[in-house]
């Protein structure tokens, strides 16, 4: 069975598929079969008598562990094995060796894991004043950085950090003292068992002779030290995964894990898959080009084994709706050659651009749905608007006023919304005609004197703008956000450049609106855009819309990829790392089988308004079109980021200049400020 399996993997498969022993590198590029390898590489481990006991394999998700595992047991027939090996992600093998070792930290193992929400909730209960969300993420860096309270203490300088490091020491005692345990402990807390006792180290080392992992681009520095202990009594590690497609910096992913594996483990074997078995040639010359340009990369190069293919479009449009009027005829066209929708997919670094295409596939009853994502005027940041600018052209309202009363947050809370609908209902009468029509004293008798101070401001605020929306429909949107500060409230937050772009576009798209028809009112917009969201109806096939995060894995004959323009494909801003925009790129042509459709517009909404924009250079790069763009690199460290030094320990950047090939560094360690070159320190 393993036999005739093997006779239908390439040269390349196969050797990394019969490699045994050592440290094994699989460099699998985009479509060359890489769970086939890794799959088949479990198979053959079983087939020539290794127990599959000490056999470990690491996924990051469990779809792709039961893939694994229902493909290998099929080449073997479970004929071979007796103890399934185990196959999980890094959080279930966590979860299965806390069971049987948490009484290594003094702890009892039935301790309860907690989800995300009950994790916000204990955060809740110990700060109400620091955002929820900068709490959760920033705990959760530190912990698969290794840092402790102390550390985050000592790294600390400004005063928010300062907050959230006393914060996440009365989190981690409140979670000993109740026996709790979060995700990030799941992998944290193997690892200080196992850094700590020396013996189970290597016992558990031993039970373990061979450990594969998958997609090993995307680990991050807790995961690499976990798999450095667990591999200390041997160097039998095979890691499958692909530089050029580490797209995942963003949330902790270190690329220079798979950069550096071979310095890290003695006697690297390094095996490339570059056979594509997805895509065309054509689409694979131009990816390879795009991706030489960078230069933190192990090297390799996709060869093609299908057609030559056709060649890439390049659509050159004024502004996003002709943008969308082309890809709309173009799909109408495929329709036409009995394409099937599920072979369509339209791509954006963007998610804000889904709103043009969103409203133009309505419009031409062209049925979509958004992969991994929330349909425009569906997310939470642009239904609060809605619900703004619904109050605002009718107080009332109730339903809206319900959602908006303390956005952004003033100290409304749940009990105080009750009292009032209570008395809404009780008086027949809309909670803003109460809030309205009160005195002061009739007010605070319901919700008291801080609460009632609040809210006649707030209808104040509302009732100013009504008048002036009779004046002027710009005016009004000018002083909206002047008044609320809706976006504003958005700032640091982890999602926060994200939902502040929907809420440009949101803005933008408006004004627009009202500049193409002077004559309609906000009631209209609002009923328009009520009709749009509505009208998609769902057949059993549709074109699938997705940022192109949510497509790595995902293949489709024919892909669309819209908004190449400097700005917003790549993300440019202080920060950004131009060499993962790019490896996004590269992850976004390779999704494409057959065609592949590049546009970029010379006008869009960008930060609220319509702006001019360049074209990506990506563009050029790839060897689309010519001409070269002169854009100066971006620095990946930005202010605020918290870094290491080897010697001067942990620090905040304060400001980043370009030197040369480097940069300049200037960063608070601990009150002592220090020009560093940034390949000096690492961002944590």
């Amino acid at each position: 069975m393993i036999e005739d399996f093997l006779s239908k993997l390439n040269e390349s498969q196969k050797e990394a598929t019969q490699y045994v022993d050592g440290a094994l590198l699989i460099l699998a590029g985009a479509g060359s079969g890489k769970t086939k390898t890794i799959t088949a590489r479990l198979a053959y481990l079983i087939s020539i008598g290794i127990d599959p006991k000490s056999i470990l394999t690491l996924t990051f998700t469990n779809k792709a562990a039961l893939e694994m595992r229902t493909r290998a047991f099929a080449i073997l027939d479970n004929e071979l094995i007796n103890t399934p090996p185990l196959l999980c992600t890094f959080h279930k093998f966590g979860l299965l060796f806390l069971k049987f070792n948490m009484n290594e930290l003094n702890r009892k193992n039935n301790f309860v894991i907690i989800d995300n929400d009950d994790k916000k909730r204990i955060l809740r209960t110990i700060d109400k004043e620091i955002t929820t969300s900068i709490l959760v993420s920033e705990i959760s860096k530190y912990k698969n950085t290794l840092l402790t309270p102390f550390d985050a203490k000592k790294a600390a300088q400004l005063k928010l950090y300062q907050q959230i490091a006393d914060v996440y020491e009365k989190y981690e005692l409140y979670l000993v003292k109740n026996n709790l345990v979060d995700f990030d402990d799941l992998i944290l807390l193997p690892y200080k068992i196992l850094e700590q006792n020396e013996e189970l180290s290597k016992l558990t080392s031993q039970k373990y002779q061979y450990i594969m992992v998958d997609e090993y681009q995307d680990t991050n520095e807790l995961q690499y030290k976990l798999l450095k202990l667990l591999c200390s009594m041997h160097n039998n590690l095979c890691v499958v995964g692909d530089d050029d497609q580490s797209i995942y910096g963003w949330r902790g992913a270190n690329v220079r894990n798979i950069l550096n594996f071979n310095k890290c483990f003695d006697n690297t074997k390094i095996i490339k898959l570059e056979n594509n078995y997805r895509s065309t040639h054509t689409i694979l010359k131009h990816a390879n080009e795009l991706i030489e340009h960078n230069r933190n990369r192990l090297g390799k190069k996709l060869i093609g084994t299908r057609l030559q293919g056709n060649s890439i479009r390049v659509y050159e449009s004024r502004d996003e709706n002709d943008e969308t009027r082309k890809i709309i005829d173009d799909i109408k066209k495929l329709f036409a050659q009995d394409v099937s929708a599920k072979d369509i997919a339209v791509l954006f670094r963007v998610n804000a651009l889904s709103r043009s295409l969103e409203e133009g596939f309505s419009r031409a009853n062209i049925s979509y749905k958004l992969v991994g994502g929330i349909k425009f005027y569906e997310r939470y940041e642009i239904k609060d608007l809605i619900a703004f600018f619904r109050l605002i052209s009718n107080v009332n309202d109730n339903f809206s006023i319900e959602r908006i009363i303390n956005k952004p947050k003033r100290g409304i809370g749940k009990a105080t919304v009750d009292k009032l609908k209570n008395k809404s209902i009780e008086m027949k009468k809309s909670i803003f005609h109460i809030l309205e029509t009160f005195s002061f004293d009739e007010l605070t008798a319901i919700v008291g004197k801080k609460n009632s101070r609040t809210l006649k401001v707030f209808v104040a605020s509302i009732m100013d703008l009504i008048d002036i929306l009779k004046e002027s429909k710009m005016k009004f949107l000018d002083l909206f956000e002047d008044t609320f500060d809706y976006r504003a409230s958005y700032n640091n937050l982890p999602d926060g450049i994200e939902r502040q772009a929907n809420i440009d576009e949101f803005y933008a798209y408006i004004k627009d609106y009202f500049i193409q028809k002077p004559e309609l009112t906000l009631e209209d917009f609002l009923n328009e855009i009520s009709l749009t969201s509505e009208k998609n109806t769902l057949y059993e096939e549709s074109i699938s819309m997705m940022s192109i995060h949510s497509a790595k894995g995902l293949e489709y004959k024919n892909i669309f990829i819209i908004g190449l323009e400097e700005g917003f494909f790549p993300l440019t801003g202080d920060g950004n790392d131009i060499e993962e925009e790019r490896r996004l790129a590269y992850v976004a042509f390779t999704r494409a089988m057959d065609n592949l459709t590049l546009s970029y517009s010379h006008s869009r909404f960008y930060k609220g308004k319509r702006a001019s924009l360049l074209k990506s250079r990506f563009l050029c790069e790839s060897g689309l079109i010519k001409g070269h763009l002169r854009i100066q690199k971006q620095s990946t460290f930005r202010t605020g980021d918290l870094i290491k030094h080897k010697i001067f320990g942990m620090g905040r950047v304060q400001r980043s200049v370009n030197v040369a090939k480097d940069y300049k560094l200037t960063i608070n360690f601990g009150g002592t400020r220090r020009d560093i070159l940034s390949s000096f320190v690492e961002k944590i």
